[in-house]
């Protein structure tokens, strides 16, 4: 049988004998696949990746690779027979092609909910953190973005979102985001939405990503320029970063010049990023009110809270996003602008 003679060949031939075989293995059927992985095809595998020989290490991480897709039982199997110390020494080589398979290795075997807790306590999520960081040509585009990725799959696994935290994902997925006129738009859109959920699932990050300097920042100039995804992202952290603690970070993100933005946002944003402008519209308002704020403050907020009664009225009227509406904002802009 065929999937017989690749076995042979991976356990007992030379380096050429051995890549032949692997190469093989890439070309057959799931059924096939799932015998050799019964028989324990790992085992000779994941010994081809501690060799010297680049096109070995390559043969054989094509393999694991065809092996795991599509099969949790098989990417639980790689794991347990022992791939993940050899994956993170490869992680550390300087190989770009060996480093984007091996992160992509990462990428598909981290999907696998059975394998979420080796991987965290492995140091793989150091390793990418570390990754993310590199600016140097060695690290390609595709292994950020897989990078991210694989980050996203152990997020989904609430007990590993403080690893994460405390090996400063955060951080680095804010510096992706700050620099995003340098970054393929891509590499922002995954780094966005890996930190919206994990600020959403963690105080300790949504804590850290607030004290990071130029976070708000860079979450308004999103809001006013980024896609509707981004926004949609960047709304709810600002909106959970002034949940925490309104006292603190109303200010700051008043400062940013964050009005125009959630305005326009309030009236052409998704239903989702709607709901969410005008909530925080509503906690950036000065409720000092009722007399103790100054007149300026408050005829600022007179001026939001009778435009934003005139959009809900507009938008009961006419469905979807109205040229009267928009027309509204303008006007609120210009109101604001004539109050010192």
């Amino acid at each position: 049988m065929e999937e017989e003679l690749v076995l042979q060949n991976l356990f007992n031939g030379d380096r050429e004998t051995q890549i032949e075989a692997a190469t093989e293995l890439g070309k057959l059927n799931s059924k096939q696949r799932h015998k050799l992985a019964e028989r324990g095809v790992m085992v000779p595998l994941i010994s081809m990746l501690h060799s010297p020989d680049v096109e070995t290490i390559k043969a054989a991480l094509f393999s694991l690779l065809s092996l795991a897709f599509g099969s949790e039982r098989n990417k639980s199997m790689i794991v347990k027979s022992g791939a993940l110390p050899v994956l993170l020494n490869l992680l550390r080589c300087e190989s770009e092609a060996l480093i984007e398979l091996t992160i992509a290795a990462l990428l598909i075997l981290s999907s696998c909910k059975t394998n979420k807790s080796a991987i965290a306590k492995s140091g793989a999520i150091q390793l990418m953190v570390e990754i993310l960081n590199m600016n140097n040509v060695i690290i390609s585009m595709q292994a950020r973005l897989d990078a991210i990725a694989a980050l996203h799959n152990l997020s989904t696994c609430h007990q590993i979102v403080p690893s994460l935290v405390s090996c400063g994902v955060i951080f680095s997925l804010l510096q992706i985001i700050q620099y995003s006129l340098e970054k393929p738009g891509q590499l922002v859109d995954k780094a966005i939405a890996l930190l919206d959920d994990i600020i959403f699932s963690s105080k300790n990050a949504l804590k850290e990503a607030a004290a990071t300097h130029g976070a708000i920042r860079a979450l308004v100039e999103i809001i006013e320029e980024g896609s509707m995804e981004r926004k949609e992202h960047a709304v709810r952290i600002l909106l959970l970063i002034c949940q925490s603690c309104r006292e603190i970070y109303r200010g700051l993100i008043l400062k940013e010049g964050a009005m125009p933005g959630l305005l326009q946002l309030s009236v052409d944003g998704t239903w989702r990023a709607k709901t969410m402008a005008r909530e925080l519209l509503f906690l950036l308002r000065d409720w000092s009110g009722s007399g103790y704020g100054s007149s300026n403050q408050q005829s600022r907020n007179r001026v939001i809270e009778q435009i934003m009664q005139e959009i809900d009225a507009e938008e009961e009227r006419v469905v979807g996003t109205s040229t009267t509406a928009l027309r509204l904002v303008e006007e609120m802009l210009a109101k604001l602008s004539g109050i010192p």
